[in-house]
């Protein structure tokens, strides 16, 4: 009966990880080392929670805006998400990072698509 007790709060606890399409188009666009490497770190999201996974996979990035860190071979990618009710982390942007700072437009993406979740054409 204790396992059984256990089993329920371990599934309580688990998160989910959904990409908007425009973002699962932009990861999917990405090289497969970085799209295992977003595989990966998607799934310690969802088993351990965003408060329990730290550097170097993600960061706070701005706002309510978080970075999930990925570098391969062929340079560096970042996937911008959000967390939204319901235990749910939102991938909002992932693109390749050329530079050491975050561009301002790669932010402004990820805001305005935070602002289209929920209409029918959010993408």
């Amino acid at each position: 009966m204790n396992a059984e007790k256990h089993s329920k709060k371990d599934i309580s606890m688990v998160w989910c990880v959904v990409l908007l399409p425009r973002a699962e188009m932009e990861l999917l666009a990405m090289p497969a080392d970085i799209r295992a490497r977003f595989l990966h770190i998607a799934e310690l999201l969802c088993a351990f929670g965003p408060q329990q996974v730290g550097m170097p996979h993600v960061r706070p990035l701005h706002g309510k805006l978080w970075e999930m860190r990925m570098t391969g071979r062929d340079g560096i990618v970042r996937g911008i998400y959000v967390a939204s009710s319901g235990r749910r982390l939102t991938v909002l942007h992932v693109f390749a990072k050329r530079s050491q700072k975050t561009p301002r437009q790669a932010i402004a993406t990820a805001y305005a698509r935070l602002g289209r979740i929920g209409r029918p054409d959010s993408s």
